[in-house]
């Protein structure tokens, strides 16, 4: 599978949870272990279909998914569960949360050059 700057291709109607941060000023691996054990298990999660992500002094990261219930599952996962507490305890400045329903997307990929 080639490597994507982005989820593409994916089909509305399905749900967008927006999660933008700005970290605090501490040492990252325990957040970074953290994110990458997350990662993998929103992967398994059933509903999952992808998730973009970018940070610079701002954290940007947007997790599609099937269902607003397939959201609340992914909510109330063991190991999700510990990472909120940790982002309000650690690791975390200041973050919003929002969900929103996707009706309509559009790509627009390079095309490949011969």
């Amino acid at each position: 599978m080639q490597n994507q700057p982005f989820i593409t291709n994916l089909q509305p109607p399905y749900y967008a949870v927006i999660f933008s941060s700005i970290r605090n000023d501490v040492d990252h691996s325990a957040y970074d272990e953290m994110n990458n054990r997350l990662m993998a298990l929103a992967q398994k999660q059933p509903g999952f279909l992808g998730v973009d992500s970018v940070r610079d002094k701002l954290g940007v990261t947007v997790s599609y998914w099937k269902s607003l219930s397939a959201i609340k599952e992914w909510q109330t996962q063991s190991d999700h569960l510990l990472a909120k507490r940790h982002a309000r305890t650690r690791w975390y400045k200041t973050y919003t949360l929002r969900i929103a329903q996707v009706e309509q997307a559009r790509d627009f990929l390079e095309k490949q050059l011969p």
